[in-house]
């Protein structure tokens, strides 16, 4: 399959802004005296609902739509549930390997920079968080950058809903740098580096997949990222809404997004 420069220039831009909004924890952080909960609770919600969507209703179908076309109905389907699955267990090796006291997913406020913590560790856990959330987000790169080749519908709303779970990330990593240091420039910089991570996995993957783009290429790239996406929404950005807000601003914020990406997807295809 031929890509033009201008999709290249188009997808390498839309990964490029999910993986910085990393920025944009590290200036909530910095410049909110209180953590605006409910608001950061509906948020993620939002961003859970249209990547629950997308990946049910576009991307899964997308995929079986390629395999079935190969190997008829049930083959196809059964190799398709099975890319779906090695997504969902690819991004959950990876949660696995993360030692759950440093995980940047757990929870984090702007109110935690006046606690008595101790220094010393607190450099090691903004760094090693910033190495791990460089990890994440190398898969979301690639998933963001394979959806911007191919059909830019899917793709904005998934450069949009990871650009929303990217923003707890960036507080994960500018807050015990920022009390470590007490630089700003330090902390946003750790932050603002480890976003790089989602750019620089989506251009490894398309250098790696570029000469085998095909339609069963496609279709398992289609169905890996909505295991991913699936298990991003589960696993990290619904209990995260959850723990920032009150107990239904997670939900109210789940079917708005269901509601927004199923509309824009009538309106705008």
């Amino acid at each position: 399959m031929d890509i033009s420069t201008g999709s290249f220039l188009v997808a390498f831009t839309l990964t490029l802004i999910a993986g910085l909004s990393t920025g944009i924890g590290s200036a909530m952080a910095f410049f909110a005296k209180k953590t605006n909960t409910n608001f950061l609770s509906v948020a993620l919600g939002f961003s859970a609902g249209v990547m629950i969507y997308i990946s049910f209703v576009e991307l899964y179908s997308h995929g079986a739509d390629r395999f079935i076309a190969h190997y008829g109905d049930r083959v196809g389907s059964f190799y398709n549930f099975l890319f779906f699955m090695g997504g969902m267990l690819f991004i959950a090796l990876i949660d696995r390997l993360v030692p759950s006291a440093e995980n940047p997913h757990e929870v984090h406020f702007v109110e935690e920079l006046n606690e008595d913590l101790k220094k010393k560790k607190l450099m090691r856990t903004g760094i090693f968080s910033a190495l791990v959330i460089g990890i994440h987000n190398f898969p979301e790169g690639m998933a963001t950058f394979a959806a911007g080749l191919t059909d830019m519908s899917i793709a904005i709303p998934i450069t949009v809903a990871i650009a929303i779970h990217n923003i707890p990330e960036g507080i994960a990593v500018s807050i015990p740098i920022f009390y470590a240091t007490n630089s700003r420039k330090k902390a946003f910089w750790y932050s603002f580096s480890s976003g790089l991570a989602e750019p620089v996995g989506g251009i490894i993957g398309y250098l790696i997949l570029r000469n085998y783009l095909n339609d069963l290429t496609l279709g398992a790239t289609f169905s890996i990222i909505a295991g991913i996406m699936v298990f991003i929404s589960l696993d990290e950005l619904l209990p995260t809404a959850k723990e920032y807000g009150k107990p239904h601003a997670a939900i109210y914020g789940l079917i708005a997004g269901i509601g927004v990406m199923a509309l824009s997807l009538i309106l705008f295809k």
